[in-house]
């Protein structure tokens, strides 16, 4: 009897554990714990926004300045204009800077008048200066540049700054309707052939400069020459 009451015993207290085991395992602990594994956590949460934060390209624009890429940058609104390269820095020749002297042309139209003139500046002044332009031309009456009759000048050539150093040299060439014939000649025009001992030759903003030949007096007709602009090329 005594052995069978142990094995009762035995038996009551394995249902007991049992059952204690059974609700347990159906606790509404556990039943959170299968919540909390399905759901994330709010620090789960944070790093998941962090790593797609980082994840994702942001919105601010290639730098252009210094890129190796070949982007480029647009230019400054107060950029300066280009310079010119022709005349560089130095300024304009002025009329004291400027010596003119004048001298028949060797190749000249057919005449006896004095057919084409070679005149060349020359800057007397100790820093380089710029000479520009198609010259203005004028015979002086009486050789007084106060009598002064303007020559109506036709433009040969593409006029650019000539840069001339201290001693340096330009020259134009003026071409003239040229007188026929012997004595006083004639034009062919039938104008009358004028004659001025000497000319008024400017160049713009270097002054009129008075040049005589040293070979004779400037005979042309129609009051009218052919000017080439200022170079440093000297004609012939």
């Amino acid at each position: 009897m005594h052995h069978r009451n142990t094995i009762r015993l035995a038996a009551s207290a394995t249902a007991v554990i049992a059952a204690a085991l059974s609700l347990t395992a159906c606790g509404p602990g556990d039943g959170d714990g299968a919540a909390k594994t399905s759901s994330p956590t709010p620090a789960a949460t944070t790093a998941s926004r962090t790593a797609s934060t980082t994840a994702s390209p942001t919105a601010t624009p290639p730098s252009t300045s210094g890129s190796s890429g070949g982007t480029s940058t647009a230019p400054s609104a107060s950029a300066s204009p280009a310079s010119d390269t022709s005349a560089g820095t130095a300024p304009a020749c002025s009329p004291s800077a400027v010596e003119a002297t004048a001298s028949q042309a060797a190749n000249r139209p057919d005449g006896t008048g004095t057919g084409a003139a070679i005149v060349e500046f020359t800057n007397v002044s100790g820093h380089a200066c710029v000479l520009r332009g198609h010259p203005s031309v004028g015979g002086a009456g009486n050789g007084s540049p106060e009598h002064n009759i303007p020559l109506k000048v036709t433009p040969a050539g593409t006029a650019s700054p000539v840069r001339l150093a201290p001693g340096g040299k330009a020259w134009v060439k003026l071409t003239f309707h040229q007188v026929q014939g012997e004595g006083d000649g004639y034009c062919v025009s039938g104008a009358k052939p004028a004659v001025y001992p000497t000319l008024v030759v400017g160049l713009p903003g270097a002054g009129a400069h008075q040049v005589a030949l040293s070979d004779g007096e400037f005979a042309e007709c129609d009051n009218t020459v052919t000017a080439t602009a200022v170079s440093t090329a000297k004609p012939s």
